[in-house]
């Protein structure tokens, strides 16, 4: 099984950029002990693609997210000072275990179709600084768009506090607090170390009085008394049970709460209820689908999907996006965007790809949303987290075998089966919108929100995931990547892996 995802065939007109293809499927690999990570800079995105290319048919693994996966980095034609110092501004872990190497290593490892041993002229040697104990405080952008923030947290202590806050005034439908504690955790994900007092985030945006007050609390008793309220709340946990009901939103939650009911049987048994099919599925499979989805079970399921799309068109992409895509090694589902270079065969695939998995007898729920994309629509102003592309939302059924090491164990699961349900989101962009939905889809939630708030404020730009609408040329901006669309809004590129925010 290949770890990267199929690219749009598009190549004249797509650029391609680090990070942006996703994880791929479908070939063996021969040297699981060596990942390579080919650096685009100097190289250039087309070299990179073909040597990755003809490496994974070598059977070498070819990782296209920098992560602490990475055991060999191949870098071309660059200086050793900067590299390092690039390399050091990852955030990896094991960054003095990994091999940094010269394209030489590579070109002889291609002719003898296996990895040669490592000699001192393949290396780019460099010495690493000794860590500070006390990292400088960092300057940080009110944006989360202008933030590189890593799946690695300093600060969960108190992000983790934020986020219980932000859902409770969720579920009380306060969106302003909600928003005020979800853009405080996103700015403590970001810093780069643990924070000791509430003094060194002086200087940091989005902390209010009542954030500071929360860190201040933690820090001198180890937890906030507010948050503990919250947690050992009734409404609070009956809201948080009812809503990890697939199909059951913060208000459906709320009504049954106040009509009396406090356990999901009271739901399926009272008789004043009437589920819709969302939710008849989500109680069905409740037990599977609230259970956290493996890496290797989304990869597994990004196998399948591949190879019936391709059984369907030969010119089918099938991208890994969410919370995956952003080096995530779990998440509550898996979200894939489906395209094709066919113009207007978006749906046409999607519908059929749907009864190929029927047909295989592991679709186990489908809700189908047809599009209604309209090209001459603007970007809309409010930040909306769906879209208007064609999308189905899926319940599919999964198979230990199917899964490299095999599937999660579900707790309290002794019923013998050897499959659990998953939910899989599957949206259908046009290919000229494909740009647009890949950014969109990738998140974080925060990082989508800051990045179409800074369009708006910054630039007096509108951008969702259809588009990019220039209030002042008063014309779409055209993308063939997610690199265009940062440059379109004056923005550095932030990798997938660095928008956790």
């Amino acid at each position: 099984m290949l770890q990267a995802t199929m690219l749009p065939p598009m190549r004249k007109r797509q650029k391609r950029t680090e990070g942006a293809e996703g994880p791929s499927f479908g070939v063996e690999v021969k040297f699981p002990e060596v990942r390579l990570y080919l650096v685009e800079k100097k190289m250039g995105a087309t070299r990179r693609g073909f040597l990755a290319q003809l490496a994974r048919a070598k059977g070498f693994l070819v990782e296209d997210i920098l992560s602490d996966q990475v055991t060999h980095v191949v870098s071309e034609q660059n200086q050793a000072p900067g590299l390092w110092a690039w390399l050091r501004g990852r955030g990896l872990k094991n960054l003095s275990a990994v091999h940094v190497l010269d394209i030489s290593w590579f070109t002889d490892s291609m002719k003898e179709g296996r990895p040669v041993a490592l000699e001192a002229r393949h290396r780019i040697q460099d010495i690493l600084p000794e860590a500070s104990p006390h990292p400088p405080m960092v300057e940080l952008s009110r944006y989360a768009c202008k933030r590189r923030t890593s799946t690695e947290n300093h600060n969960e202590i108190f992000t983790d506090a934020f986020e219980v806050l932000a859902e409770s005034y969720e579920f009380s439908q306060c969106d302003s607090q909600c928003l005020a504690f979800r853009r405080a955790a996103s700015v403590l994900k970001s810093v780069p170390c643990p924070l000791q007092h509430v003094g060194a985030a002086a200087s940091l945006p989005c902390l209010g009085g009542h954030t500071r007050a929360v860190m201040q609390e933690i820090l001198q008793y180890g937890q906030s008394c507010e948050v503990e309220k919250i947690l050992c709340n009734d409404r609070y946990q009956m809201l948080k049970l009812f809503t990890s009901v697939f199909g059951v939103g913060p208000k459906t939650a709320e009504k049954w709460y106040r009509g009396g009911l406090r356990t999901l049987k009271d739901a399926l048994e009272d008789p004043s209820i009437e589920l819709n099919s969302m939710q008849k599925a989500g109680f069905l499979h409740h037990k599977d689908i609230s259970q956290s989805v493996s890496r290797a079970e989304a990869m597994a399921l990004g196998d399948i999907l591949h190879e019936t799309a391709l059984g369907i068109s030969a010119h089918a992409v099938l991208v890994l996006t969410g919370g995956f895509r952003r080096g995530k090694a779990f998440g509550h589902d898996v979200d894939f965007l489906l395209s094709t270079p066919e113009k207007g065969k978006e749906e046409i695939l999607l519908l059929s790809l749907v009864d190929s998995l029927r047909r295989q007898g592991i679709l186990l729920y489908c809700d189908h949303h047809t599009s209604t994309f309209d090209i001459n629509n603007m970007p809309g102003v409010s930040f909306e987290a769906m879209d208007h592309f064609a999308k189905s939302f899926l319940i599919l059924r999964l198979y230990d075998s199917q899964v490299e090491g095999g599937l999660q164990r579900v707790e309290g699961q002794d019923d013998g089966r050897s499959w659990r349900a998953v939910r899989v989101d599957v949206v259908t962009p046009p290919m000229e919108r494909y740009a647009f939905a890949l950014l969109g889809w990738t998140g974080s939630r925060q990082f989508e929100r800051d990045l179409r708030r800074f369009a708006r404020k910054e630039n007096r730009m509108l951008l969702d995931n259809h588009g990019l609408w220039d209030n002042t040329k008063k014309e779409f901006l055209e993308a063939e990547s997610e690199e265009d669309i940062f440059a379109h809004l004056g923005l550095e590129y932030i990798e997938p892996q660095l928008r956790n925010a």
